[in-house]
């Protein structure tokens, strides 16, 4: 499988202008509206959005599970959109690793914790001292060395969650998709499942991309990806406060390549924003108002409110 030699601007995981449609008897069912999408090399990103918002069909076809209709999909420099069957198998095999919401998906319940661990890389041809040793090396990084005997039956959600992220991680991915993670954990578990997830990021510089419905997972990371309608619509960042005391979170707004965004739904509802809305370039901001008269406050001149763009 041959990877494209230059990724855009250097960045894991590029998509521009993202197109995915489904036919459905007679009718075309439209996922993904032209999304953009960067994470960077090494990042831990979580991707959150509603059912129906297209977060599934994105995973599935960063995942190298399906093929975008329209649009750049970039992993790793491999061109998801140009692929055939035999480097989309060999894609999801070596480039990218999954962990499933499902705890029992993700292992093979009648091999213990080593040999589940060890089977990609079997699999893959490596020979078996290798295979041994990084088996032993990630089990040790996620904290169940100590039971890599066990059948997953014989361990808790969380423990089996930590043994899918060595086996994701078995043949050393660039990406590692995590799709739904905690959702069939404890807030306890949820919270070391992270815990692992930051410090394998850390450690083995695997880039990590969250897939979830539930904001407060969401908060574990630093960067959030909110998904509306089918594009990207907001992020929020998380950093340190200089200090290093307290974490601040700020939202964006996403702003796409031909200028569109989407307008978070709280701020459309109070405003009782419809169809269209009304502009005013400041000098280090812009103005929207509904299109309709307003009661006091700030408001766009007279000059500044035509309906039809001025020619200057």
């Amino acid at each position: 499988m041959k990877a494209l030699d230059v990724q855009a601007d250097g960045a894991l995981v590029v998509c521009e202008n993202l197109v995915k449609i489904y036919k459905v008897a007679d009718l075309e069912v439209v996922a993904l509206q032209g999304l953009d999408l960067r994470v960077e090399r090494a990042e831990v990103v979580a991707i959150v959005g509603a059912s129906g918002s297209g977060k599934s069909t994105l995973q599935n076809i960063l995942g190298g599970i399906d093929t975008p209709t329209a649009g750049k999909a970039l992993v790793a420099g491999h061109d998801l959109a140009s692929m055939g069957p035999r480097e989309r198998t060999d894609y999801r095999r070596r480039v990218v690793g999954f962990v499933w919401q499902q705890t029992s998906r993700n292992l093979l319940p009648y091999l213990d914790v080593e040999q589940n661990v060890e089977l990609p890389m079997l699999l893959d041809g490596l020979a078996r001292p290798r295979r041994l040793a990084r088996t032993r090396d990630l089990l040790r990084l996620v904290g169940m060395w100590e039971r890599a005997r066990e059948r997953p039956e014989h361990l808790s959600g969380g423990e089996q969650q930590r043994v899918a992220l060595a086996v994701a991680l078995a043949n050393e991915p660039a990406l590692l998709l995590a799709d739904e993670p905690t959702g069939e954990l404890d807030s306890q578990s949820a919270a070391e499942l992270f815990g692992a997830l930051r410090w394998l990021n850390d450690q083995l510089g695997v880039t990590v991309i969250v897939l979830t419905h539930d904001p407060l997972v969401s908060g574990e990371v630093g960067r959030t990806v909110r998904i509306r309608d089918g594009r990207t619509a907001t992020e929020t960042l998380r950093r340190r406060t200089t200090d290093g005391l307290e974490v601040v979170a700020e939202e964006f707004a996403v702003l796409d390549r031909v200028g569109r965004l989407q307008l978070p739904h709280e701020y459309v509802t109070a405003l009782e924003l419809e169809r269209r809305v009304r502009l005013a370039l400041e000098q280090d901001h812009i103005g929207v108002w509904p299109d309709r008269p307003t009661n006091g406050g700030s408001r766009p001149r007279d000059d500044e409110t035509q309906d039809e763009p001025r020619d200057d």
